[in-house]
């Protein structure tokens, strides 16, 4: 993963905390009603070993972990419930792309991002 990024607490950020990331960043947003999540933490793990994939799709994760205001903010703006696992892959226009309840194989991402329209863009540029 390219970054594990905080959340900034302003108004704005409450009403779409993702806006900071628009259009230049592509983010997986986990969530989880606490840290000690087994799925969190296999999704955590498999996200280690995948850093340089994340960093050259411009790919950085999120956590809505727990009960705290920011947390909140995040899976409200998704429409997420404050129980149970959920990774959400969001693009750089802002929308979800995919949505689990499993933790994600980097492959899996990696795929699902390599087929966006914009990321073709990015790589015929590179």
């Amino acid at each position: 993963m390219a970054a594990v990024a905080a959340l900034g607490g302003s108004a704005a950020a409450a009403e779409d905390p993702l806006a900071g990331y628009r259009w230049t960043s592509r983010v997986l947003v986990l969530a989880a009603g606490d840290a000690g999540d087994p799925k969190l933490a296999a999704q955590r793990e498999a996200l280690a070993s995948a850093r340089a994939g994340a960093a050259e799709r411009d790919l950085v994760t999120l956590e809505a972990v727990g009960p705290g205001e920011r947390a909140g903010a995040l899976r409200r703006h998704l429409g997420l419930s404050g129980e149970g696992f959920r990774a959400v892959l969001v693009g750089k226009d802002g929308g979800a792309k995919l949505t689990s309840d499993e933790p994600i194989p980097p492959q899996r991402l990696f795929a699902t991002i390599d087929a966006m329209p914009m990321r073709r863009d990015e790589a015929k540029r590179r």
